[in-house]
């Protein structure tokens, strides 16, 4: 019996939620009396109550064609979505009344927030980062078409946030390479990181990991590729010891360093060693 009672409170708790439990709430969505729905709409908006209030704004948007509420209607909608964390709803609204309303006094806001719903809809740098590129693209656009906004500040936080994802998400590409001992491909994806994020705190790693990777793709190779190879890792060396004259990596890069010069000079004594190098 005890288990039945909590099982009954439950379903009436959720229920109550839902609207089930509330005659006046039902009797308002059923109401055909669009001034009465529109103004209760507005007042479960403003106590904070977004599911109540966007059900009945849904159901008033297409009634409100033409009518002065039209233009707040779809924007509070829109908040009633981004309120309850659909994002993507969000953002698909809030673009929607941008283009509805140009010209409106919530089209500023209403931009900002298309934005934001894509920056909350952002995954983490993990997983593909297709959302945060798009996300990204909208936040320069709002911040490009409102230089002076009072959500400036708020964007550019987006923005620098987003853009450290997208870092973490091409070092963590560029790492893996290296860990599954791809070295040639490593070598290449922790240049193309060094070259778009020059001042990524990851930088000191990547180009270690640049170094270590070019080192052991020049052991790896066969003689007659060897030279080249391990000229480049002194190169990379010579670029990491400029760069970062107090890396913590400095022993094992010195080690790479000497040993790779060794190598050289036991490719020099080999006969006919240069000639074959330089075809």
């Amino acid at each position: 019996m005890p288990f039945s009672r909590l099982t009954l409170v439950f379903f009436c708790l959720a229920a109550l939620l839902l609207g089930a439990c509330n005659p006046g709430y039902q009797k308002l969505l059923k109401s055909g009396d669009v001034n009465k729905k529109y103004e209760a709409a507005v007042r479960y908006y403003d106590a904070g109550d977004y599911f109540r209030a966007g059900t009945l704004l849904e159901d008033l948007i297409p009634l409100l064609k033409g009518r002065p509420e039209a233009e707040k209607a779809q924007f509070y909608f829109a908040n009633t979505n981004f309120k309850q964390r659909n994002y993507v709803l969000g953002a698909y609204y809030f673009k929607q009344f941008t283009d509805t309303y140009p010209n409106s006094v919530y089209t500023e806001e209403a931009s900002f927030m298309h934005a934001k719903s894509l920056f909350r809809d952002s995954p983490g740098f993990e997983l593909d980062q297709t959302n945060t590129t798009s996300a990204l693209e909208v936040i320069q656009d709002f911040i490009n078409r409102y230089p002076e906004s009072k959500f400036r500040p708020e964007t550019e936080s987006m923005s620098q946030e987003l853009q450290k994802k997208l870092e973490s998400k091409a070092f963590g590409a560029a790492e893996l390479y290296y860990k599954l001992r791809y070295n040639q491909a490593a070598v290449t994806a922790m240049g193309v990181f060094e070259q778009n994020y020059p001042a990524s705190p990851f930088i000191d790693q990547a180009d270690f990991l640049r170094l270590s990777a070019q080192y052991a793709w020049a052991k790896e190779s066969i003689e007659s590729k060897q030279r080249e190879r391990f000229l480049d890792a002194v190169a990379f060396y010579q670029h990491y010891i400029d760069t970062f004259p107090q890396s913590k990596n400095l022993k094992l890069a010195q080690s790479m360093y000497d040993d790779s010069r060794a190598e050289l000079e036991r490719l020099k004594a080999i006969p006919g060693a240069e000639a074959a190098a330089a075809k």
